[in-house]
């Protein structure tokens, strides 16, 4: 419906749904249709790297909760993250965005955030799924990964995430994977994720 709402479907009792950037605090804008507008006020968290520095996946459950309330006093439905890619290069202008080179501790650092907004009814966007690993040109890049490579380092942690947490629902990436546009890919989508 806008840049940050979805249609309500009245006819099958589904109501609106409002989204908003999330991982480190809620960016929600006053008008729904501005995707960079002022932002209202809301606290601004440590961002994932600093946070998974501390090894503490309380914290991480602690700071989903505290993202929560904020969400409910901001009428937002479902918060975009937490991202679990890795850090494949220094060079990734998200990397403060994500927690870890390291799947496994990137993954029980999602989990515990995603169990900790979700404890209060407020959804999360798992992202960015997957191999989303650098921010220059990917809209167009091609990750060239073998089945191991993926499910070993790069899916390990979204895998951890759905399983542990099972998230409201999972962003898919910018980038390809093997020529295919993540938003189109088959096997990643439908074999991997949903089956």
């Amino acid at each position: 419906a806008t840049a940050w709402s979805t249609p309500p479907i009245e006819r099958l009792g589904v109501p609106q749904m409002i989204m908003t950037d999330g991982p480190h605090g809620i960016r929600r804008t006053p008008e729904l249709i501005e995707i960079a507008a002022q932002s209202l006020p809301a606290t601004a968290f440590p961002t994932a790297v600093a946070m998974a520095s501390t090894w503490d996946t309380e914290a991480l459950a602690e700071v989903g909760r505290a993202i929560a309330d904020e969400a409910i006093a901001l009428d937002v439905d479902l918060v975009l993250g937490p991202g679990v890619n890795m850090k494949r290069t220094p060079l990734c202008g998200r990397n403060f965005e994500y927690y870890s080179e390291d799947p496994y501790l990137a993954g029980a650092l999602g989990t515990a955030y995603i169990n900790g907004v979700q404890s209060k009814g407020i959804g999360t966007s798992l992202k960015h799924y997957a191999a989303n690993n650098q921010e220059s040109s990917r809209n167009i890049i091609s990750v060239a990964a073998d089945e191991r490579t993926l499910r070993e380092i790069y899916l390990a942690a979204f895998e951890m995430c759905v399983k542990q947490a099972q998230p409201w629902s999972v962003m898919c990436a910018y980038n390809r994977i093997d020529g295919v546009y993540c938003s189109e890919h088959h096997w990643l989508l439908t074999d991997v994720l949903k089956d």
